[in-house]
């Protein structure tokens, strides 16, 4: 089907009168909870005979802010799709370790997965996203079980990664590029760059990279990867991780979006005559099959 068709059609769903939803604010996800250990979870208030299909959302924010209000138009996307969605917190650099930021969000999906069928979710049709900062932390949990592991979520229960617009996906190599970039042309160093937030080891900067996690028979969730194209950097890193997803037989599709920018291409999912949208629809529905 051609893509204005599919925009067409896309134009005529998001149109139509918005479901309703109900809003399940701050629910605590770690026992004892701190302030960020918590989630919110949008259920659409229209009756469901079956369990629906979860979309888990990571903010973005470098690591260092950001909050899971930031979801735009996702939530009534999704409930246009019979799904839920749920956007979680997380404690932030530099009051927490990248391990223990990373964990946070693994445990947020543990406790989504042990709890969202009381909220009518079907715990093994999961799909998980996320934004800048946060598709570098879903890419790393659809690739690297250790982190799921732990809280008992299986990769087998992921059905798909939709990371947008993310730089750290081969974490060595974007060091590598930022800090060349910036001796070449006589730019400050940084004092907290991409090396000294992944622990400022080259052993940790591999670890933290989705792409050193990537092979064949653990259950790797097929990718979709939303990039702004004018961004060197992402568009590197998507492709990147595209070459070596699809190397080891697992289903990828690296997808650029020109007139945008790296806030904008988030902001606008969800809308009808977005391109991005049409391409994150599709591949949802691919991922569900």
């Amino acid at each position: 089907m051609r893509t204005a068709a599919l925009i067409g059609l896309l134009s005529l769903a998001l149109t139509s009168p918005t479901l309703a939803q109900q809003k399940l604010s701050s629910l605590p996800y770690r026992d004892p909870a701190q302030e960020r250990h918590v989630l919110d979870i949008y259920v659409p208030e229209q009756k469901s005979t079956t369990a629906r299909p979860v979309i888990f959302w990571i903010h973005g924010g470098g690591w260092q802010a950001g909050d899971k209000s930031d979801v735009g138009l996702k939530p009534a996307v999704a409930a246009q799709k019979n799904m839920l969605f749920v956007s979680t917190n997380y404690r932030l650099l530099p009051h927490v370790t990248m391990e223990e930021l990373i964990d946070d969000v693994a445990a947020a999906l543990g406790w989504v997965r042990r709890n969202i069928a009381a909220h009518g979710g079907d715990p093994d049709r999961i799909i998980v996203g996320g934004h800048s900062a946060g598709a570098q932390l879903a890419a790393i949990l659809c690739t690297d079980e250790r982190w799921l592991a732990k809280y008992d979520v299986p990769l087998a229960s992921l059905k798909g990664c939709i990371p947008v617009d993310g730089d750290t996906y081969d974490i060595p190599r974007i060091i590598a590029t930022a800090e060349h970039r910036q001796m070449l042309y006589g730019g400050k160093m940084f004092t907290f760059g991409h090396r000294q937030k992944f622990g400022n080891d080259p052993e940790k900067h591999v670890s933290f990279s989705a792409v050193s996690h990537v092979a064949k028979d653990k259950h790797i969730p097929p990718f979709l990867l939303l990039y702004f194209s004018g961004n060197p950097d992402t568009y590197a890193q998507a492709r990147r991780l595209a070459d070596v997803l699809e190397a080891a037989g697992i289903p990828a599709k690296a997808f650029g979006k020109g007139n945008t920018n790296h806030s904008q291409l988030n902001d606008d999912l969800g809308k009808p005559d977005d391109p991005a949208t049409v391409e994150y629809l599709q591949f949802i529905d691919r991922a569900l099959q």
